[in-house]
């Protein structure tokens, strides 16, 4: 029987790449997912999975957006949440910091880093009361490099670990845990959140030799595609999230093929 039988688990980013294998692969762990994303859910369910699914449509950058959406999940499955997985995310334009437009800082830092710890503020009640209860921000390898992206997502990615850290060891001793999954290259629909009208071209020229260390060029000169999907992802995250990790906590997982070893 699955570890995950009935137990509540919130999914931001749930809509598309990441954050929809992960919405897939807990379903089919018999989970109840609470799923929040600011698109449309349009994938269609097996039917025994789709009674174990809701959706919270929500741009969670907006004031008080994050203590609805947890409020909203407690309407649905009780107060109790069981899981929290931080997946939404977005990226910069590979902007260096002297380039960089205070739009683009704000919306990558919004998203990337202040709404996962405002949801982690949210659900910390009910974890606290049940005296248990398992947490999984994800990261990047850009959370623990500077020459993988631009300063904003660079910046946001390391104080999302960073949070990720303080909150393992603040309550290490009431049974939360808080973990990090770090993806290196996934193919997912993330590019489409360039500002491409921020994009810079030189800061990216001086990136691309630690990134094509990882995503080769083809023969074409063009990156290629990544081999790491968005399914290996999820497998971590579950994991991370399972009792078989029930001593794993602060703990920054790669999931990269060995990018993060250079």
């Amino acid at each position: 029987m699955s570890q995950f039988v009935r137990k509540v688990v919130i999914i931001t980013g749930c809509s598309s790449g990441i954050g929809k294998a992960t919405t897939l692969h807990f379903l089919s762990q018999s989970a109840e997912v609470f799923g929040i994303d600011i698109s449309p859910f349009n994938h269609t369910l097996e039917p025994s999975h789709a009674t174990s699914f809701s959706f919270h449509q929500a741009n969670l950058t907006e004031p008080q957006a994050c203590d609805v959406a947890v409020q909203a999940c407690k309407a649905k499955n009780g107060d109790k949440i069981d899981v929290l997985v931080n997946c939404a995310g977005v990226m910069d334009a590979f902007s260096s910091v002297d380039t960089l437009k205070d739009d683009e800082w704000d919306r990558v830092m919004s998203v990337n880093l202040t709404v996962p710890v405002k949801l982690m503020r949210a659900v910390l009640p009910s974890m606290k009361e049940a005296k248990g209860g398992a947490i999984v921000n994800v990261c990047s390898r850009a959370s623990v490099s500077g020459a993988s992206a631009g300063v904003a997502y660079t910046a946001s990615k390391h104080g999302l670990l960073g949070a990720t850290k303080n909150v393992a060891w603040r309550f290490h001793n009431e049974g939360i845990r808080c973990n990090a999954v770090l993806p290196g290259g996934v193919h997912t629909n993330m590019a489409t959140s360039i500002q491409q009208e921020n994009f810079d071209v030189a800061a990216f020229a001086s990136y691309s030799p630690v990134i094509q260390l990882h995503i080769p060029n083809g023969p074409d000169g063009q990156l290629t595609l990544p081999t790491i999907t968005v399914d290996d992802v999820a497998k971590a995250i579950a994991f991370l999230a399972s009792d078989d990790a029930r001593h794993i906590s602060g703990a920054a997982l790669p999931v990269d093929n060995a990018w993060s070893s250079i």
